[in-house]
């Protein structure tokens, strides 16, 4: 590797990789990923997709959010191959772009996943009210919390082996799910032939018009959102350079596939105006779109196996969220920007005091769910929301500066571990579109039956909170942008931690097909 002599002795490095043991194998980052992504966002946001935008306008958003968080994925994947530790992207910004916005990423990254995990909580605790109706909601979210720390408590391995299974579990519903809904949309199964009845029905396939699919473009992002824990996991992986580019090629298609064939299947079986759909929310989860599909396929218990399987997704969430707030809260204290004691891990190699306050701070979002579920739960969704959009962006724009340094520093694009798809244009688009649907996210507040504060509130928080934290770290710790000449490119890096790169191995068509398949 050569690079010009523009980076010199004097340039400042970047803190050293911590103590997080690599345990965790392909197949574990894979179910981490489909685990952290595929949750109540799919299994009870889908029915509110389809009754606002119609069969033809939520398979549209849902297809765009897929293409956007690719490039996404796309460009994480490069940077945490390059360096793989724990904490990715928040370390990223500030090595690659500010300390500043550093801290503001990783705290807007760190605040999207607590407020994600107490969501998952509290939906998880009316879930289990479908069986024991007169028990409340908060007895079983704790008890759901106790069993994700346990989980957590024994380190990466048993984390990822349970995470492993827990996600086999919605891997496996999907799958059925789709097979059965393709059945009863033929006719074979359920005595009734569906076709493409629903996409003709009154108002067609575009319910909502364009503003319909805008809507559901931001549902749509919030259920995709865990996707980028596959950067997270690099820090812990037991060869970053060949697992983190193996699994972005697997996990992207795998999770577009079962959203994309999901959303399909739905609006062939279930019409938009489904009166379940329309009054769907949190408490109606005994008939989500795919418990219909279930009923009408004649399958008996069909609610029962439904809150089942929705009920492990809670789980399977909440375990990817809590061990992804473990890590950022570590990696920030490994940073100076959270006390040192974060930095503590057990033998096991858990980040102990980092899962205990994370713990702490999830108890009390879910517990205030005493006000009213579904109030909780609706404007803990649009906080996490707001969050995971400027996460992803943050992401892009990281990126776009490292790249820059790469190249200016006389590196050799050839010899990173893996390469961003179609940079810069897949990138760019993917940014400037997350930008809008961050701005048009609250755009009712102002041109649908008035002004309304709070629904402006639940859309557009998360964008002070962000700027208040970068504002005040830059001013308290008087911090500059770092320029493309003195950008650390070497501390971490995956030559100094002794990983080859594996990028221009040849592979048989034997290895290639069973890594789509492991």
């Amino acid at each position: 590797m050569t690079k010009n002599d523009v980076q010199n002795e004097s340039t400042p490095k970047a803190p050293t990789q911590n103590n997080l043991k690599r345990t965790l194998k392909s197949r574990h980052m894979t179910m981490i990923a489909i685990g952290g992504t595929i949750g109540t966002g799919l299994f009870v946001a889908s029915g509110n997709s389809l009754s606002v935008a119609g069969p033809a306008g939520a398979l549209v958003s849902y297809t765009l959010v897929g293409l956007i968080i690719f490039f996404v994925m796309t460009s994480l994947a490069e940077m945490s191959t390059y360096i793989p530790v724990s904490g990715s992207f928040n370390s990223f910004a500030d090595r690659f772009v500010d300390p500043a916005f550093g801290f503001a990423i990783a705290y807007n990254y760190y605040y999207n996943w607590v407020v994600a995990n107490a969501t998952d909580l509290v939906a998880g605790g009316i879930i289990m009210q479908y069986w024991l109706p007169n028990v409340n909601t908060v007895i079983w979210s704790f008890i759901m919390m106790v069993i994700i720390v346990f989980l957590n408590l024994f380190g990466a391995r048993l984390y990822g082996e349970a995470e492993f299974w827990l996600a086999l579990i919605k891997v496996i519903a999907i799958v059925a799910f789709i097979i059965i809904g393709i059945l009863v949309a033929s006719g074979a199964v359920g005595g009734t032939k569906y076709g493409f009845s629903n996409w003709n029905y009154e108002k067609g396939p575009f319910v909502g018009g364009v503003t319909g699919v805008i809507k559901v473009f931001v549902v749509a992002g919030f259920s995709f959102q865990g996707t980028e824990v596959i950067g997270i996991t690099a820090g812990e992986s037991s060869n970053p350079s060949r697992d983190v580019p193996k699994t972005i090629r697997s996990i992207f298609w795998r999770i577009l596939l079962f959203y994309i064939l999901t959303i399909f299947v739905i609006g062939l079986v279930v019409p938009y105006d489904d009166p379940n759909l329309v009054n769907s929310d949190i408490d109606a989860i005994a008939k989500s779109p795919l418990v219909i599909v279930m009923e009408k396929a004649g399958l008996k218990s069909a609610s029962d196996i439904m809150n089942a399987v929705v009920l492990s997704s809670v789980l399977s969430a909440g375990n990817s969220g809590q061990y992804i707030t473990s890590r950022i809260l570590c990696s920030l204290a490994a940073e100076g920007k959270s006390p040192k004691a974060f930095t503590k891990v057990s033998k096991q190699g858990t980040p102990i005091y980092s899962l205990a306050v994370g713990t702490v701070i999830v108890c009390i979002l879910f517990g205030i769910s005493f006000i009213g579920n579904q109030i909780v739960y609706e404007w803990l969704v649009d906080f996490a929301g707001i969050a995971g959009f400027l996460s992803w962006a943050g992401i892009l724009f990281t990126h776009w500066r490292f790249r820059r340094a790469y190249i200016l520093q006389g590196y050799d694009l050839k010899e990173l571990p893996y390469q961003a798809s179609f940079y810069p244009f897949g990138p760019f688009f993917s940014f400037f579109c997350l930008i809008f649907v961050v701005l048009s996210q609250g755009y009712e507040s102002f041109l649908i039956d008035g002004f309304h504060a709070s629904d402006f509130i639940k859309s557009y928080s998360g964008i002070p909170i962000f700027l208040v934290m970068l504002i005040w770290y830059k001013l308290k710790n008087k911090t500059r942008l770092v320029t493309l000449a003195e950008m650390d490119l070497e501390t971490d890096s995956f030559i100094q931690l002794g990983f080859p790169s594996v990028r221009n191995e040849k592979s048989s068509w034997k290895e290639t097909f069973m890594s789509l398949l492991s």
